[in-house]
């Protein structure tokens, strides 16, 4: 069993940033690969980033170059590094871990999950 739990969420203007951190618990963790999904309101939720335990990531090209994300295996803990933020970036923002290293953007892969820190963009 995995515990996640977020934090960092808040609100920010366009342009701000913002760092998300996600701390995990739990036996094995360190070899999960994990993630981070949002969900805007009234839309699905999607796979913005994700790192596995050798450090390999993936980003959704709607935040390439804007958002970056890290982990730190000593301390269990992920990170999401979101700078020049637009209004479109607003959602609930949720860390997953999901077992074995390849990273996969079908949030069925991810059995074990936070319970999300909102993120809010104003123009």
């Amino acid at each position: 069993q995995v515990q996640l739990v977020e934090s960092g969420g808040g609100l920010v203007q366009a342009g701000g940033s913002l760092r998300l951190s996600c701390a995990a618990s739990g036996r094995n963790v360190g070899i999960y690969a994990m993630g981070w999904h949002r969900q805007a309101p009234g839309k699905e939720r999607v796979l913005v980033a994700a790192i596995n335990s050798g450090g390999s990531t993936y980003s959704a090209d709607s935040v390439k170059g804007r958002f970056t994300i890290s982990r730190d295996n000593a301390k269990n803990v992920m990170y999401l590094q979101m700078t020049s933020l637009k209004p479109e970036d607003t959602a609930v923002y949720y860390c997953a871990a999901k077992y074995g290293s390849s990273i996969n953007t079908d949030e069925k892969f991810y059995a074990y999950w936070g319970q999300g820190t909102q993120v809010t963009v104003s123009s």
